[in-house]
This record gives C-alpha cells, sequence and structure tokens, in this order.
C-alpha cells in the first residue's frame, strides 16, 4: 500500500530527556491535528527535525531518541547548531520571512545563509528518498522547505509532491527584488500540486512563475518542461469541536473553580457597561502591533465615553527574542503600553492589560469567551487562525470580530468588521461601531461566521489537498489519452526491431524531441551525442530514419546532412532521400511573404524578446524570450492581424511551442510522411512528434503506426513520454 510522506521544518512532537528516559510527547493542534488522519490514522510518515541539535544529545541518548521518533510514526533530520543559526534563524527568518511579508527593509540576504538553506533542503529531500517507495505521495510544509521538491523530483521522478505555503506569496514586484528569486521557483517547481491559502497568494505566484521563469501559465496550470504543475488555493481551518466544546465546558463548569485570569475579568465585567477588547498574537513586526496599540489611544481620546469603560486585553507571544528587529518591536511595544497607561490610568482602571508570554490553553479560552471583541490587525498574514478560534468560542452567538483585511481569513470572513490595520482613524471608528452594535446584529453576524469556520475545519483543509492532489493525477492520465510507455512498451519495440525481416522506419521530429527547445533557435545545433544515435539508428538493419522538421533545408543539410537519413523540410515542402539530393515535394507560391514579414517585423518592435525567422516558405514569430504577459497579450493582437491576412487564402497559421508560424495549408508533416510511407510501404512504423504540427503525422500515417507523443498535451499518438532526453533514451535502448 503506498504512503503519504509528510514533511515540515519541525516533527509534530517534543523530545523530553530525563536522564536515560526519552520521551516523545505528540503535539496538539495546528497541522499535527490537520493531519492526524494522513498521518497517524492513515498509512503515512512524518519528516522533520526534532527541535535537538546535535550538540545537546549525547552519544549514547542518540539511537534511542531516534527510536522514540520513530514509534511516534516520524523521522527525524538531525541539524547542528550552525545549521539551525543559518538555515532557519538565518534565511528562512531574515530573508524569506520579511520578504513574503512586504518588509523589504528587514530583508537581509547573505551568501553563507543561502548555502546553508540548500544544504539542509538538501538533508531533508535526501531523508524523503531514501523513506519513500515507488508510487508514494510526498507533502511538503512552508517556507523553510522550497527548494525540497526540485530535490526530490529530480531524484524521483515517479514521486507524487504536493507543497503548501503557510505565509503569503508576495507581489511580483516584491519578489523580483530577492537575489535568488529564480532559485526559488526553480526548487517549488519539482512540486505537482503547490497549495496557498488565498486567491491573491496564488494570483502573485503565478505572476512571478510567468514573468521571471518566464513559463507559460493557463488559468491555474503551469508548464514546466515535460510536465503539468497545478497550483490552487486551500484556506487553513481549525480544529472547530476543540474550541467550541472548551467553551461550553467553561460555560457550564463549576463556576467556584475558576483561573486566577479569569477572576481578574470577572472583577473587571462586573461593572455595567464595561467591555473587553482582546489581542492576541505572536509578537511579530508583521501582526500590526505597535499601530493597534496607537490606534486603541486615538480611540480613546475620540471617545472619551469609553474611558474606564473598555480595556485592551493584549497577549504577546514571545517569539525569535534574538533578531534585532523583534527585540526593537518588544522595546517599542513595551513604551507604548507603558505610555498610555501612564496618560489615561485611574485608580480603578488601567486601558491596557499586556501579558509578554504564551498561556496555557484553559487560559485562552478564558480570554476568548469573556472578550465582547477581538481585534485583530496584522498588516500582513498568510490566513490567522486567532479569528477562526475566537468565531468558534462565541456559543452564544455574540461578540465581534474586528479582522484586518490583509489577512487571509479575511477572505472568508465577510461579516467580521474589516478594517485598514495602517489607519488609526479606520480602527478606532470600527472599534467605536463594535460596540455600539446592537445584540441582534452581533448575533446575526456570528452565526454566519461559525456556520463558516465550522464547515471548513483543518481537516477539511488537508483533505481537500490531498483530494486534488489525486484528482490532479487521475484528470491527467484521462486527458492526454495515450499510455505512458513502459518496460513491457520497450520490450515490445526491442522485439520490432530485432526481426530484421520486416522493414522499419523512424519519422523524427527535431526540435521539442530529440533536443529541447532553445531561447534562440541557433542553438539548437545537434550534439554529438545525438547524431551518433541517429547514425546507429540508421545503420539498423532493414531500417530508415526520417527527420522531419518545420526547419529549413539549409539548416537541416548543415546539421544532419552527413548522415546517412532522409531528410524533410518547411513541414514537408522539400525532401531529401538518403544520400540523394533535394526534391521538391510541394509546389508553393511565396509572394504572401512580402506582405506579412512587415506586419511580423512591427510587432517584433513592440515586443521585446521576440524575433522574425524568414523561412523559403513560410514565416515563423518566435517569442520564447518575451515576458509571459505581453506575449499572452500579443497573441491575441498577432492572431487578430494575420487571420485577417490568411482568410480566403490557402495559408494557415500554426500554433506551436512559443512561436506562431504562417505557411500554406496545402503543406503538412503528415500529408509529407503518407507519401514517403506510400512510396516504400514499410512493414513497422515509427513515428515520434512534441507539437500539433506533428499530429497530422499521427493522424495520416496508418493505423499500425507506434506514434510517440512528447510531452504532456492530449493527443492523437498511442504512446507519450515525458522529454526529449527520454526519447533519446528509447532510441539508444532500441541500438543497444
Amino acid at each position: 500500500m503506498n504512503k503519504t510522506i509528510i514533511v515540515s521544518n519541525r516533527l509534530p512532537l517534543q523530545i523530553e530527556i530525563d536522564g536515560e528516559n526519552i520521551n516523545a510527547i505528540p503535539s496538539v493542534g495546528g497541522l499535527a491535528t490537520g493531519l492526524k488522519s494522513v498521518h497517524k490514522e492513515g498509512n503515512g510518515i512524518w519528516i522533520g527535525w526534532s527541535g535537538l541539535v546535535k550538540e545537546e544529545v549525547p552519544k549514547n541518548l542518540n539511537s534511542k531518541i531516534q527510536k522514540a521518533i520513530k514509534k511516534e510514526k516520524c523521522v527525524g533530520v538531525q541539524l547542528d547548531q550552525k545549521e539551525v543559526d543559518r538555515f532557519y534563524y538565518g534565511f528562512s527568518n531574515r530573508a524569506l520571512w520579511p520578504l513574503f511579508h512586504y518588509f523589504i527593509d528587514y530583508t537581509e540576504f547573505r551568501k553563507k545563509t543561502w548555502k546553508s538553506y540548500i544544504q539542509v533542503n538538501q538533508k531533508f529531500a535526501n531523508e524523503i528518498i531514501k523513506n519513500a517507495d515507488e508510487g508514494d505521495e510526498v507533502w511538503v510544509h512552508d517556507y523553510q522547505l522550497l527548494l525540497v521538491p526540485s530535490m526530490v523530483k529530480k531524484k524521483r521522478p515517479d514521486l507524487s509532491i504536493g507543497f503548501f505555503l503557510h505565509i503569503p506569496f508576495p507581489s511580483y514586484e516584491i519578489f523580483r527584488t530577492f537575489p535568488v528569486r529564480k532559485e526559488i521557483l526553480e526548487g517549488l517547481m519539482g512540486a505537482d500540486l503547490i497549495g496557498f491559502h488565498t486567491y491573491d497568494y496564488e494570483r502573485h505566484f503565478l505572476s512571478s512563475i510567468k514573468r521571471i521563469l518566464n513559463l507559460d501559465v493557463q488559468f491555474n496550470e503551469i508548464r514546466f518542461g515535460d510536465r503539468l504543475i497545478k497550483v490552487d488555493s486551500f484556506p487553513m481551518g481549525i480544529d472547530y469541536d476543540k474550541f467550541e466544546s472548551s467553551a461550553k465546558l467553561h460555560h457550564d463548569g463549576n463556576k467556584t473553580n475558576k483561573s486566577e485570569i479569569q477572576k481578574r475579568l470577572d472583577q473587571h465585567l462586573s461593572t455595567p457597561g464595561t467591555k473587553m477588547i482582546l489581542s492576541i498574537d505572536r509578537l511579530d513586526y508583521t501582526k500590526g502591533i505597535p499601530n493597534r496599540i496607537r490606534a486603541f489611544e486615538y480611540f480613546l481620546k475620540k471617545y472619551p465615553q469609553y474611558q474606564e469603560k473598555v480595556r485592551l486585553i493584549m497577549l504577546a507571544v514571545p517569539s525569535r527574542s534574538k533578531v534585532p528587529q523583534y527585540q526593537k518591536l518588544k522595546k517599542e511595544t513595551d513604551e507604548l503600553v507603558g505610555r498610555i497607561n501612564g496618560e489615561f490610568s485611574t485608580v480603578s482602571w488601567t486601558p491596557i492589560w499586556y501579558f509578554y508570554r504564551s498561556m496555557p490553553f484553559e487560559n485562552l479560552i478564558d480570554l476568548y469567551t469573556s472578550s465582547d471583541i477581538a481585534l485583530i490587525t496584522p498588516v500582513r498574514d498568510g490566513m490567522n487562525l486567532v479569528a477562526k478560534e475566537y468565531v468558534a468560542t462565541r456559543i452564544n452567538e455574540d461578540g465581534v470580530l474586528l479582522l484586518s483585511e490583509m489577512t487571509g481569513a479575511s477572505k472568508e470572513l465577510d461579516e467580521a468588521l474589516q478594517i485598514n490595520p495602517f489607519s488609526l482613524e479606520d480602527i478606532a471608528k470600527n472599534i467605536h461601531l463594535a460596540l455600539s452594535m446592537k445584540k441582534k446584529e452581533q448575533k446575526r453576524r456570528m452565526k454566519v461566521l461559525r456556520k463558516r469556520v465550522k464547515r471548513y475545519t483543518v481537516e477539511k483543509w488537508a483533505q481537500d489537498f490531498m483530494n486534488s492532489f489525486q484528482h490532479g493525477r487521475k484528470q491527467l492520465s484521462e486527458r492526454i489519452n495515450a499510455e505512458l510507455i513502459n518496460e513491457d512498451t520497450l520490450i515490445k519495440f526491442k522485439s520490432i526491431c530485432s526481426d530484421t525481416s520486416k522493414k522499419k522506419v523512424f519519422f523524427l521530429d527535431y526540435d521539442g524531441t530529440l533536443v529541447g527547445f532553445k531561447n534562440n533557435p541557433e542553438d539548437a545545433k545537434p550534439d554529438q551525442q545525438l547524431l551518433h544515435l541517429i547514425e546507429q539508428l540508421a545503420k539498423m538493419r532493414n531500417t530508415e530514419v526520417v527527420i522531419i522538421s518545420g526547419r529549413d533545408k539549409k539548416t537541416l543539410n548543415a546539421w544532419l546532412g552527413h548522415l546517412p537519413v532522409s531528410l524533410v523540410s518547411d513541414h514537408g515542402v522539400f525532401y531529401r532521400p538518403k544520400e540523394e539530393k533535394w526534391e521538391i515535394m510541394e509546389v508553393l507560391k511565396t509572394e504572401w511573404m512580402q506582405n506579412v514579414l512587415p506586419v511580423l517585423e512591427k510587432f517584433v518592435d513592440r515586443t521585446p524578446g521576440s524575433l522574425v525567422e524568414p523561412k523559403k516558405y513560410s514565416l515563423a514569430w518566435h517569442y520564447r524570450k518575451v515576458d509571459a504577459e505581453l506575449a499572452q497579450k500579443r497573441l491575441i493582437e498577432i492572431k487578430t492581424v494575420l487571420n485577417s491576412f490568411i482568410s480566403n487564402t490557402d495559408l494557415t497559421m500554426l500554433d506551436g511551442n512559443k512561436v506562431i508560424e504562417i505557411k500554406s495549408s496545402k503543406v503538412s508533416k503528415g500529408r509529407a510522411s503518407s507519401q514517403i510511407q506510400n512510396q516504400f510501404n514499410f512493414d513497422e512504423i515509427f513515428c515520434f512528434g512534441d507539437d500539433w504540427t506533428d499530429e497530422f503525422m499521427f493522424e495520416d500515417l496508418p493505423e499500425k503506426t507506434n506514434s510517440v507523443k512528447v510531452g504532456l498535451q492530449k493527443t492523437k499518438a498511442k504512446y507519450y513520454v515525458h522529454s526529449p532526453e527520454e526519447v533519446r533514451r528509447i532510441l539508444k535502448y532500441l541500438i543497444s
């Protein structure tokens, strides 16, 4: 049975060392809860770092720790202190974290931390490869492991790989400033499904893919070489039942057995008309905490009637306290709270209760259930689950959620009062609106919010991702409508080639089939290995090789003319039988070219990176080096203009791989290959091609043809392979 391998920076457990005893305590909440059905209850393993660096683990306990980790269906990746400092604190949290949250000034790029990031990502990839069996699914999580998908796919193309980013993906204009922007995107291209919290992040990512990697994007699919990569949004939820049931227990529990915090909260709320505003965050510069405090100060000044009536409870959980920006944030927060409390406090009232620490789950429930308003104002946040947790605890359907527009959660929680976290006026105005909101309106909004949060839980999020993952693979096989060449197919092909009594022919397209596409068409010149391969194929007994291409005869003659093969150029205009002279297959007019060429040249002038390739009987407009979004726009324009030229003529427009070609409709590779087949009447036919100009061959050649498509498009071919490299491997196997 195939298994799912979950991969994250940290394992979902805590290692406790008590003398010689080792305890692995499973984590509760977050990813651990969402992936429980995939990990613990399913046939899965979890790969990650245990949280212990090599230096703090006695050698004699190392095997015990690994054994304890394995018992929890986990595999530990060992890191030393230098790797943690450079990979995690350095590159992940001082470069990627601020960049992805739009804090460019805080982004620190250093070569040594980038090098460590690569090395640690490779460690994770190696561990995946070591533990993965054929057909397994791999699900990689978050920004610390952006390079892992490609590292794994390179060594194990048989594995299905998913990736989910738990933080925002920045706009192209932000992301393009990063020195290793291309390497980061290429790292993600090993995944088959890439998930984000919201459509906005998905859109930003696809924009960077198009503009930086210059890849084709159709809706939410990326064509990367021989593969299709799907990109989609999956808003993450919470363990709703846990928060709701805890709130009910809190409400129905023993009134005398209260926590100290709850007693203090009750004391404040005992005065008629008093309200509580709750703020819970990690102390991170992305959370907008200083602005929130200033907005509360502005609110107290603008609406003085609420002084001594409203209290802001701020829980700031310590985070990355060694990083200078976080130290500065802590200092600024402390000073703001101190100044405002000093200015507004009375004998019986302090406007802000400020806690700089983490709290037990029970105390969080105290705060959630006692607060009339939740004030959540990050300046940038991937999702923000605190907002959903607050909603889940409102069992009486009261309370008001004030939520920043810059959170991923804001896209789902429309009934919250949505605010601009940069505007003190907007925050203050909405605090006033929340405090004065009637119970009926509170219930109307909260009822809808609770229904939505309950429906899309963290378990549903994980299930949707995995379903999309598996559906994508099934959809791909149905779309291609051809059979992937496997070992049995190769044995069949080998048997055909070994029968020397039968006449055989190989029709081989050139660009995209024998060689990969190049930015400059002239760079696709055959290498020595390819020349030797074609020569050996042609020397097989009773076998003919026909290279059939859209290239002109001069180029084909210069590159391949010395080989014992037949050549067909210009999609079937010219034909050079093996070791004979060129002959014309179709008599064509060329007067039209002088009218169309100036049109294409105008598009070249307006489209940086494009070029026109004049051929003997056709014109090609190449746009491989053009910005992807500009190319899409120009394609619509150029097709509209060219259609007006070719209507009521015998011309046709071929839409190839990053090229538009205009030629006579009398000419096609299918017609040319059929003429050659009819002339020689071969017993066995092989045909390899990659784009839709080759579909004419697949369609026009006899039914018995062993036709092979290169790439993942719908085809009339019987078989398909992923890349030109695989074509070469097949041909090499057949001549071995």
